[in-house]
């Protein structure tokens, strides 16, 4: 039988899972810190932070500890010198003491016949080659000589000498012209020795220059022949991680707004529906606590002028008593229902059963100063009604408003339907709203509309206005609903 895998001793290791669990909850919580880091930023900040991010990463990856340099030394022969370049030889230059021979100048083409040779003796001008018909033209310090080519006479006979034409200058002119001459050809030769030597010196500077180049590129090969230099790269993976997590960043920031959008208005929501249950139970107490003042002040009294009735009117007090008892019966169902379901509705029949006893026990002891209309129709008996509203509203009507007048006055409880609405009424012809010296704060109005607004939101409504000919008229709007089919 194979024997089942063994579980390693940190997995099952309560401590090891402490310490996993924290740290599952230390990156949540870090997680959500820079998503909502992100989400505070707006994109082009965003697209800043990327860019810093990308760049900052890739200038770090290029420094230790991210990259390593070190020159290890291998075992390699040294290059060779190479040749050096061939020196310049210094060329040929000319004698000051010898003469120099001109170039030739260039003829034209109407004494393409002549030749002028320079020397020491002076310029001769003559025919170029051997021609013997050409004149011969002699300049010279003293002068110029022309002799033309003689004339051929009869055959048989002597030729005829040619012409001669011979300029002669004066001796201290002739001297004068061949001292200039000489010292214009010197200056050329110097000139020209000078122009030769620049020239030589210019090219031994290259020739050294290169040398020198050559000579170091041999030097830095020779000495780098047993080095290399190693650089290894461990930051690479830096350069991926963070195109990943701007990606990432971008992914969160696209995305978790919305979420957290969502989250806030579901907490929002949340929060909401507590805020209006602890109303809802607030109000409930605030009601519980008021018929728990008011019920026992007039259960005494009730049965305190039942207890007078007994000795002066034994059948008013006997129908006293059965008020009182039908009250009873009626309210202490509403009373347990109400602490326990809070805000439960009832029908409309349900109410008028605990107000009919109640106007009746007030009929009793305040006799002809009070007088009672009940006009709610059978057929609204059966709408739906929060409980014990119509109770205080009569209660503060005739506690505020008829007692305190001295002769008394009409109490109406009038209900009907309005544009789909149910609306009810408690009328009184007292003193009027706030005027008795009885008057309360308006914790009552201010309850009962709060209860209506937990109970139908914007659909319900509570007015307080001034009843004709006098008093207050108080008006009740809700949804109208029937119970029918619920208590069938």
């Amino acid at each position: 039988m194979q024997k089942p895998p063994r579980i390693p001793a940190w997995i099952t290791d309560p401590l090891w899972r402490e310490r996993l669990s924290r740290w599952a909850v230390a990156t949540i919580t870090a997680f959500h810190r820079y998503a909502g880091w992100l989400v505070s930023l707006t994109w082009w900040r965003f697209a800043l932070y990327a860019a810093v991010l990308l760049v900052g990463v890739q200038v770090m990856t290029n420094f230790w500890p991210f990259t390593v340099r070190f020159t290890e030394y291998v075992e390699s022969v040294p290059p060779s010198l190479p040749e050096p370049p061939e020196m310049p030889e210094l060329p040929e230059i000319p004698d000051a003491e010898e003469p120099a021979e001109e170039p030739e100048a260039p003829a034209s083409e109407a004494g393409k016949h002549f030749e002028i040779k320079i020397g020491k003796d002076g310029v001769r001008i003559g025919p170029k080659g051997a021609s013997k018909d050409a004149p011969q033209v002699d300049i010279s310090p003293e002068g110029v000589r022309i002799v033309t080519p003689p004339e051929p006479g009869a055959s048989g006979a002597a030729s005829t000498p040619g012409a001669v034409l011979d300029i002669r200058l004066p001796k201290e002119a002739a001297e004068e012209i061949r001292r200039e001459m000489e010292k214009a050809r010197r200056e050329a030769v110097v000139q020209a020795r000078e122009a030769v030597k620049a020239e030589h010196v210019r090219e031994l500077q290259r020739w050294e220059r290169e040398y020198q180049r050559v000579l170091g590129d041999w030097k830095r090969a020779a000495r780098d022949s047993g080095k290399r230099t190693r650089v290894i790269r461990y930051g690479e993976f830096l350069e991926d991680l963070s195109i990943l997590w701007v990606l990432f960043s971008l992914i969160v920031k696209a995305t978790y707004k919305g979420r957290q959008e969502a989250e806030a208005k579901a907490a929002a929501a949340e929060e909401s529906a507590e805020a209006e249950a602890l109303k809802r139970q607030l109000v409930e107490a605030r009601l519980n606590t008021m018929q728990a003042q008011v019920e026992p002040h007039f259960l005494f009294n009730t049965l305190a002028s039942i207890d007078h009735l007994i000795e002066v009117d034994p059948k008013r007090a006997s129908q006293m008593q059965k008020n009182l008892i039908a009250l009873l019966r009626a309210t202490m169902p509403t009373m347990r229902e109400a602490n326990g379901q809070g805000s439960g509705l009832r029908d409309l029949k349900r109410e008028m059963a605990v107000v009919r006893p109640y106007l009746e026990i007030l009929q009793v002891r305040m006799e002809e100063r009070l007088q009672v209309q009940l006009d709610v129709p059978e057929g609204l008996l059966s709408a739906e009604f929060p409980p014990m509203i119509i109770q205080g509203l009569v209660e503060n009507a005739i506690k505020h408003g008829l007692e305190p007048k001295p002769e008394g006055g009409s109490l109406a409880v009038r209900a009907r339907i309005e544009h789909g609405k149910l609306i009810v009424e408690v009328a009184d012809t007292g003193l009027g709203f706030g005027r008795a010296a009885t008057a309360g704060t308006g914790v009552g109005l201010a309850n009962t509309r709060e209860r209506l607004q937990l109970l139908y939101g914007n659909k319900a409504s509570l007015t307080v206005a001034e009843n004709q000919p006098c008093g207050t008229l108080i008006r009740i709007s809700v949804p109208y609903k029937s119970n029918e089919a619920e208590g069938a």
